[in-house]
């Protein structure tokens, strides 16, 4: 009959601890607890208090400051694996999970598994000549002593690394044992506890050797199960849903992905979120249900790196909010002002807020500084605008409560156009064209960082060409287009024409498109 005695290693959150283990210990199984020496006094009499009374759930004796890669990680498991083999005497399988771990599949197919798998599951990986390890130090985490932690004294680490090397001070691996590496997330049955428990009190070399080893976490274990125990015996897997990045960054589940996990093959699943309460209530109510229709499909982890490495494009779960409905939609207009010379637009712009024409503002996918609502981080920068471009003109209409919203676009920002144009929203482009001597196009060269301080224009006489030549070409780009409801002023042009074009533009009388153009003087230099 097996009986689970889950190895239970945390540092914080204390109640969310005290939930984690009153739902396992409810399924009939018990619980060994290490909580770090490092947590609040108050956090761990905390659990005590709501835990002490609960025959199913102990205490490790000897509680350990844990620190990263360092030894106290394996010490404080050893800790809380001799109080649960004392406490728990029927217990026939240690199952080791951390603070964030949540079970994924219902007790009693959690109990059938073990049944019917008489295994230790323990990824185990040759580790000199495995590729386990994706980046950082690989041999010299076992010949050199490491006696500073990495992360919390990195120059430390590598000078007393680097001296060892200078003086050759390399040591020898413990000659009965080959080096194994894998996930620290083991299951052991309970005779290959006894046999480590045993191995650890007799072989205090072996103990020396593992205390200055770096990351020992990921090879003690691993490496006595093997020197231990008939290779027949052991399965070199994870009960445990792990999905890591190529840069080591861990999948976290939230809210939206129990659909997910409750069809991998695991048993358990970590990182879930602190946060994602509705995610920790459904899958307790899976463990503690009778449900015995298990699908498997085994999807997460090839997902998860399926969207990691393709970035932002192909991701399936989550999306940031802003993204929801990501269209501008039918019933809103976008009208978007094109001019090269900026200063002329925002003039226009002006006149368009002083004849109380539709909502207006500047240059948002081309100016960084342009003033802009707070909404929700998107309009931080310029670049995270572009990136979501139609999601970012939705929240504007939707800030401004209007169906009708002006902006204004540099020509050489096409693609915006063309991104804009492949929603159902409305969208009508003016044209403002204006007049660009050899003078002015030698300003725009200096301000852009294309030539430094020339004041001579014959000197940058094939840069003004090919300038001149760019400015055609997007203007000539956004009449390739083919917009349904495209306009354009033009310097050279009559008042009337203009004022004509104007009001077509933004549907407004032709006394109001005149203001917009004589009293503002959008041609103005």
């Amino acid at each position: 009959m097996v009986r689970i005695a889950f190895i239970l290693l945390c540092h914080k959150l204390p109640d969310a601890i005290i939930a984690q283990a009153e739902l396992l210990a409810a399924g009939g199984d018990c619980v060994a607890i290490h909580f770090d020496r490092s947590a609040p006094a108050e956090d761990y009499a905390r659990l005590q208090e709501a835990l002490g009374d609960n025959p199913n759930i102990t205490f490790a004796k000897k509680r350990v400051k844990g620190g990263w890669g360092e030894w106290s990680l394996v010490e404080g498991t050893l800790s809380a694996l001799r109080a649960a083999r004392e406490t728990f005497p029927d217990a026939t399988h240690f199952y080791f999970i951390s603070g964030d771990c949540m079970p994924i599949k219902p007790r009693g197919h959690i109990v059938r598994y073990l049944e019917n798998n008489p295994y230790d599951f323990v990824e185990h990986h040759d580790f000199l000549e495995s590729d386990w390890i994706k980046t950082g130090l690989k041999e010299d985490r076992l010949i050199y002593r490491h006696y500073f932690n990495e992360r919390e004294q990195k120059a430390l680490f590598y000078r007393a690394l680097n001296l060892q090397r200078a003086l050759g001070l390399k040591r020898d691996i413990p000659s009965d044992l080959r080096i194994f590496i894998g996930s620290q997330w083991c299951v052991l049955r309970r005779e290959t506890l006894d046999k480590i428990l045993d191995f650890v009190a007799k072989r205090r070399d072996v103990i020396r050797f593992f205390r200055t080893t770096w990351i020992p976490d990921e090879t003690f274990f691993q490496t006595l199960v093997m020197h231990l125990v008939p290779r027949a015996e052991v399965k070199s897997q994870t009960l445990t849903l792990l999905a890591f990045s190529d840069y080591g960054l861990p999948m976290v589940q939230y809210d939206d992905h129990y659909e997910l996990l409750r069809t991998q093959s695991a048993l358990f699943t970590r990182k879930v979120s602190p946060n994602a309460r509705k995610l920790k209530a459904q899958l307790s109510d899976l463990f503690l249900s009778a449900d015995d229709r298990i699908e498997t499909a085994d999807t997460a982890i090839p997902l998860y790196s399926y969207i990691t490495k393709r970035g932002r494009i192909g991701r399936r779960f989550t999306g940031r909010f802003w993204e929801r409905g990501g269209q501008i939609g039918r019933g809103h207009d976008v009208l978007v002002v094109v001019c090269k010379k900026w200063h002329v637009a925002k003039r226009f712009v002006d006149g368009v807020r002083q004849i109380d024409g539709p909502e207006a503002l500047g240059y948002v996918f081309d100016e960084e500084g342009d003033a802009l609502p707070a909404l929700g981080g998107i309009e931080s920068s310029k670049e995270k605008r572009g990136r979501h471009r139609r999601a970012f003109l939705k929240m504007l209409f939707e800030y401004h409560d209007t169906e009708r919203l002006v902006i204004c676009l540099d020509p050489a920002n096409i693609d915006t156009l063309r991104d804009i144009q492949q929603d159902d929203c409305g969208l009508r482009v003016l044209e403002i064209r204006c007049t660009v001597d050899d003078a002015y196009m030698l300003g725009h060269a200096k301000r852009i960082g294309m030539i430094a301080d020339v004041s001579d224009v014959t000197v940058a006489s094939p840069l003004l060409m090919a300038l001149h030549r760019q400015f055609k070409d997007e203007s000539d780009a956004l009449r390739d287009l083919n917009l349904t409801h495209f306009y354009s002023v033009d310097d050279r042009a009559s008042l009337p024409i203009n004022v004509e074009n104007v009001a077509r533009f933004l549907s407004v009388p032709p006394e109001q498109a005149t203001t917009c153009l004589r009293d503002h003087r959008i041609f103005k230099e």
